[in-house]
């Protein structure tokens, strides 16, 4: 994909054969989930393996909720992106970039029930923003649908949509959202089979982006 095509993150990979699954279809970002809670959550072990199996140019994002400072940073030896998906404020994002390698990215997640939550987290020092479906109960993972109408004017960071994004409605979300330039989609349970990566699902998914998203 070229570096105008809008961006696609596969989230929650555990297993050998999901990061087989990535790698022959090539997302630009793949996840990896730290939070205890999440029945995809990994080891800094496991991570670590996951990561270095994957192709080149695959990045791997590392998705954390609350988790002690000194503690995420040991998680740079497995990804360079830092999603973060729980109440972290600015703060908090301020003393992670202190503590983790120039290079790595720290996305901002959130968990959207009006236009000012985008508009307060477009503030943060972060380098882009996740935007995703409210729930009270759940940081993530809910696969709820986002409700696009709530973005009202482009975000000054390049952003990803999730929640409820799946192969029967991402062209459709992707043009009516179009105007303010997304910078990508993040997809995890709609392309599963059973709490698994479901390959045939997540290559129809990409074959829809690059067929017919990055040709809108």
């Amino acid at each position: 994909m070229s570096n105008k095509s809008v961006k696609i993150k596969l989230c929650g990979l555990r297993r050998k054969e999901d990061t087989e699954i990535a790698n022959r279809v090539c997302p630009d970002y793949i996840g990896m989930v730290f939070a205890e809670k999440s029945r995809r959550c990994v080891s800094l072990e496991d991570a670590v393996r996951l990561s270095s199996a994957l192709s080149e140019g695959i990045i791997p994002v590392g998705v954390f909720v609350n988790m002690p400072l000194k503690e995420a940073a040991k998680y740079a030896s497995a990804v360079r992106v830092f999603q973060l998906h729980g109440d972290e404020d600015e703060e908090y994002i301020r003393r992670l970039r202190e503590l983790i390698p120039e290079q790595c990215e720290i996305w901002k997640a959130v968990r959207v029930r009006t236009p000012k939550d985008i508009a307060a987290a477009d503030e943060y020092s972060c380098d882009k923003l996740l935007l995703d479906a409210f729930s009270a109960k759940e940081y993530g993972g809910t696969g709820k649908r986002f409700d696009i109408s709530l973005i009202k004017e482009k975000p000054k960071k390049p952003f990803f949509v999730a929640g409820g994004v799946s192969a029967d409605n991402i062209l459709e979300i992707y043009k009516d959202i179009q105007r303010f330039e997304p910078y990508g989609f993040d997809l995890s349970s709609s392309v599963e089979t059973d709490g698994y990566k479901d390959e045939k699902k997540v290559f129809a998914l990409m074959e829809i982006v690059r067929g017919g998203i990055n040709n809108v």
